[in-house]
């Protein structure tokens, strides 16, 4: 499958409602599935056809649903707005937080960038950042888990 359509379709299900699209064509299948506000992609190999003409078999075997992403333990800070994901204030700049930082509730751990206006995003609880759920330069969603306090 052609990686521009394939992209297309994952942008596709990661704007809609959809949670999950299988699409099968001549050169293979092709199943999307988005949860926990991320879109997971599954490639299948081709789809082989049967060598001998007979009956349809009467039964559909389904495949095997992909287990949703555990929680990490703590307290999640949660993306306030679809946007980019940014640790710190300008490329070259030093990141808001670190593993191992700590944190007070009001002080700037990210900035995200929606609609060209750069928002801070604050700790909504004091502690330490065990982890970092995003990569800088990311698209978040709504909802999505950003960091980790304990």
């Amino acid at each position: 499958m052609d990686l521009r359509k394939l992209k297309t379709l994952i942008d596709l299900v990661s704007e809609s409602n959809v949670s999950e699209l299988e699409i099968t064509e001549a050169e293979g299948k092709v199943r999307i599935v988005k949860g926990g506000g991320q879109v997971i992609q599954h490639m299948v190999s081709p789809v082989q056809t049967a060598a001998a003409p007979g009956p349809a078999p009467a039964q559909i075997q389904a495949a095997p649903v992909a287990a949703a992403p555990e929680q990490p333990a703590g307290h999640a800070v949660k993306s306030p707005m679809v946007g980019t994901f940014y640790r710190a204030s300008s490329p070259g700049a030093k990141s808001f937080v670190e593993i191992g930082s700590q944190v007070k509730q009001g002080d700037t751990v990210c900035i995200i960038e929606a609609m060209k206006i750069l928002n801070e995003i604050e700790a909504d609880k004091s502690g330490t950042i065990t982890q970092i759920l995003c990569e800088n330069g990311q698209a978040v969603e709504y909802g999505q888990s950003l960091f980790i306090i304990e």
